[in-house]
């Protein structure tokens, strides 16, 4: 099932899933390698980083729940702003699998449209 599915088409994986939110958790991905561009540039920092309470580094979400580096229109057309230094949780992502399925569930993303 992972060769007929586009990510760049869907972005679901790219939201605080319905488990996180209902538990009021709104750290989403942690930044966990400190050689990573997304912690030594500044800028990058004030736009895609927050910290959790223990000071511990994760993407930020946007009021929404989206990951604040999601650009373009879920389930339609989007891109990740900082897909070459994303995190090592985002790289572990698999088309299809069962993570994929069901935020695509959570977000009425129909894998047969993608």
């Amino acid at each position: 099932m992972s060769a007929a599915l586009d990510c760049q088409t869907c972005g679901a994986c790219c939201c605080n899933s319905d488990e996180n939110h209902a538990e009021d958790y709104p750290w989403y991905v942690p930044v966990d390698d400190p050689k990573s561009l997304l912690l030594r540039r500044p800028e990058l920092v004030r736009r895609y980083i927050v910290a959790d309470p223990d000071g511990d580094p994760h993407l930020r979400l946007d009021p929404g729940g989206r990951c604040a580096a999601l650009v373009g229109k879920l389930g339609a057309q989007v891109r990740c702003a900082v897909y070459a230094h994303r995190p090592r949780a985002c790289r572990r992502l698999t088309p299809g699998d069962d993570a994929c399925l069901r935020a695509r569930l959570e977000r009425g993303i129909d894998p047969a449209s993608s």
